[in-house]
């Protein structure tokens, strides 16, 4: 991988009075992953306002030490949540910098984290994801421990620390919207291209998109409801005949998730009515502002996951105005700045010994409806709300003063 210099300075950012020496471990900031995402906003952000900033990797750098945009780049370790290693990478890069106070910032799932060895870390803020209801035990021992500090990404994760009796903040997850705007075409290959040519849907249908990983589910259970949401959008668009269904993810469960494919036709979806991103496209990174596009091209994103610790695809829809549906479950509603909202039955995940939210079947197919009924169209409302998360605008009114309580 190519290196690069350090980025011009942001003029939108502020200068801070107390550098730190900030190792951020999470996915690297190049991994197409919503973790990758927030450590490229996070990290240049920190970098522009003085920081000493380093990134400890646990997706998408192996075996070697590396460089990007003038930021130490460590890798992953043999652990598969790399608790072999962040430490240590924590104590080098300390020792690096012995005149500026040092801070370790996690942005993961905080139940990974397993080892005496994180005793040794004087501060760690982690930026915590919160699925459930209420906040699983393994994380709130995490969040509980005296080096640790937690960051809420979600109002309602905070408010499930708080009933926990710990003292945390709030940052929200961010994004450009600069790129995730309006955007009814982009150039590829000297070309101009809409979203819909892109994702070789009909110009004349009405399109319901879904942007969620196809990973492993536990106990059967797929915490971003593809059963569920494949099983209602079958139903529904029986009677809906001009209504087809994009999916913006890896198609036969490669990574521990489900065959779409197979799902699709057991939820008798006929093949001409559901379509898949291409899978090469997908496997070799899709530049944002052509997801941006694939947004903009949806009529109604359909999101009503079991338990979300944010769920950034809903604000990066909404600020491109298409509207969203979700689950009336863990940060969603928060981010339902423009949409409707499922309700759902109570689940009990014994990995995590607390409750998700399994969207119902009749609820979804309500509010496909309800989407289809207000018709195509960018929505002001959705636009706006979605602009409260702009990565410059969070890191000046959330980041600023919690790194200065830190």
């Amino acid at each position: 991988m190519a290196k690069s210099g350090n980025p011009a300075k942001n003029s939108a950012i502020p200068q801070t009075d107390n550098a730190r020496a900030i190792l951020f471990s999470s996915n690297s900031p190049y991994a197409a992953t919503g973790y990758g995402q927030q450590t490229e906003q996070l990290a240049t952000r920190l970098q522009a306002a003085g920081h000493k900033v380093a990134l400890a990797s646990n997706y998408g750098l192996e075996g070697t030490i590396s460089e990007w945009r003038g930021m130490r780049h460590y890798p992953r370790g043999f652990d598969l949540y790399s608790n072999d290693v962040v430490p240590a990478h924590y104590m080098a890069w300390a020792h690096e910098n012995p005149d500026l106070k040092p801070l370790l910032l996690t942005l993961f799932d905080t139940w990974v984290f397993k080892g005496k060895q994180w005793d040794m870390v004087e501060q760690i803020a982690s930026w915590v994801p919160i699925d459930h209801t209420p906040c699983p035990p393994e994380v709130l021992a995490w969040c509980s421990r005296p080096n640790v500090t937690p960051i809420a990404m979600s109002k309602f994760g905070k408010a499930m620390l708080d009933r926990a009796g710990v003292e945390s903040f709030y940052v929200p997850h961010a994004i450009d919207t600069t790129v995730f705007k309006p955007t009814e075409k982009f150039d590829a290959g000297g070309k101009r291209m809409t979203g819909r040519h892109f994702m070789e849907v009909p110009d004349d249908s009405f399109v319901v998109g879904i942007n969620s990983a196809n990973k492993g589910g536990r106990q059967g259970y797929n915490r971003k409801a593809y059963p569920e949401m494949f099983l209602a959008f079958g139903m529904w668009a029986q009677k809906r005949t001009d209504a087809v269904l994009y999916i913006h993810t890896e198609d036969k469960g490669a990574m521990g998730g489900i065959n779409l494919r197979e799902l699709a036709s057991a939820c008798g979806i006929p093949d001409d009515r559901i379509f898949f991103v291409d899978q090469y496209a997908y496997r070799s990174g899709i530049p944002q502002n052509v997801l941006a596009a694939i947004y903009t091209a949806m009529d109604v994103l359909l999101q009503p996951s079991l338990g979300e610790g944010f769920g950034i695809p809903a604000i990066e829809s909404l600020a491109t105005g298409t509207p969203v549906i979700v689950n009336n479950a863990t940060a969603q509603p928060e981010l339902c700045g423009d949409g409707w909202i499922c309700e759902g039955q109570p689940v009990w995940d014994d990995a995590q010994k607390s409750w998700w939210l399994t969207p119902s079947v009749p609820s979804i197919i309500e509010n496909l409806e309800a989407a289809y009924q207000r018709g195509r169209g960018r929505s002001a409302e959705a636009i706006k709300f979605a602009k409260d998360y702009d990565a410059d605008t969070v890191y000046r009114e959330q980041w600023v003063p919690v790194l200065e309580a830190l």
